[in-house]
């Protein structure tokens, strides 16, 4: 079973980040102290890190 979650994309970061950097970690942890619930999500397809949040319910 799968689950389809709607959520908008506030960033891309590639993958092959040198190691013991975390770009979109990083990203994220700011968006979060500013109060968005934002979270790192692998996109397999593109090989790259999204920073994404939860899409606003129309």
């Amino acid at each position: 079973m799968t689950a389809a979650i709607s959520a908008k994309v506030l960033e891309r970061f590639p993958a092959g980040s040198p190691r013991g950097s975390w770009p979109a970690e990083e990203y994220a942890a700011r968006r979060r102290a500013e109060g968005e619930p934002a979270t790192v999500v692998m996109d397999l397809e593109s090989d790259a890190f999204l920073v994404v949040v939860p899409a606003a319910a129309d």
